[in-house]
């Protein structure tokens, strides 16, 4: 990737489809700049990726467009989010900023130093975080004007075993934890999820992960947007921390897609 290439790719998917699978925690790559203000060695470095990247992530949500009926669009974060955390609130609204993970990480996930403490975030933000969360706003604003409504579905996963970073991490682990918005998230979304997700195992609300990612312009504002994050427990799919797909991915891609086909009507 060049130093002027977008940070991320916006994928198109049916014209006639209001669903937007948002995947931004599926990469590792590093910019050689960004690594440069990155204090952990070459090796502790590799292992903190392997703790922090929604692995194979990236990959479900492509097999899910491809066996959706409607295919969906996606929006897909190319670096990793220790460059800067895309779906974190830029400000002091952030409560991971306790733990060192704000917009831009200082702390690892296991609460070790991976910038300096006085680290000045604005640098990076202003070259990764403001043109995605731009370009996220306006993909959503694209398909608003096609189709008058947007589903925006976060494709992340979560580890079986808490790390040490987690706020929430004492709570249930279910094998899909569905992230929700009061405002966002109506009930009928959640209810299709649980469905769509049911042979996969068990599935629970808001616990170890809570929110969904809506872009800040239509955050609490546009009831247009609705939104669900979908966090698929890692053991479900692939041996931990970083290892290879297992048969769980063709059917987690085939309850995502069973997903998109609900909500897209």
């Amino acid at each position: 990737m060049t130093a002027d290439a977008p940070s991320f790719t916006f994928l198109p998917g049916d014209a006639g489809s209001p669903v937007i699978l948002h995947v931004p925690h599926s990469a590792r790559e590093i910019p050689q700049e960004v690594r440069a203000g990155i204090v952990l060695g070459d090796g502790a470095l590799e292992r903190e990726l392997d703790h922090i990247t929604d692995t194979h992530t990236a990959r479900i949500a492509e097999e899910a467009a491809r066996l959706a009926g409607a295919a969906p669009w996606r929006f897909v974060n190319r670096l990793s989010r220790l460059v800067v955390d895309p779906e974190r609130f830029p400000d002091e609204r952030e409560e991971m900023l306790a733990a060192g993970m704000g917009a831009v990480y200082t702390r690892t996930t296991h609460r070790e130093p991976l910038r300096p403490e006085d680290t000045d975030p604005e640098p990076l933000l202003a070259r990764y975080f403001r043109p995605y969360a731009r370009a996220m706003a306006d993909a959503v604003g694209e398909r608003l004007a096609a189709v008058g409504r947007v589903v925006v579905v976060d494709v992340h996963s979560y580890p079986a075993a808490p790390l040490p970073y987690e706020l929430h991490g004492d709570g249930p682990r279910p094998a899909v934890c569905l992230g929700t918005d009061g405002f966002h998230t109506p009930p009928e979304l959640a209810a299709a999820a649980r469905t769509a997700f049911g042979e996969i195992g068990d599935t629970g609300l808001d616990s170890p992960f809570a929110g969904t990612y809506v872009p800040l312009e239509y955050y609490g504002k546009d009831p247009r947007v609705s939104a669900l994050m979908v966090e698929i427990r890692r053991d479900t799919y692939m041996s931990e921390p970083c290892g290879p797909a297992g048969p769980g991915l063709t059917r987690l891609a085939s309850a995502l897609a069973a997903l998109v086909d609900a909500v897209t009507g």
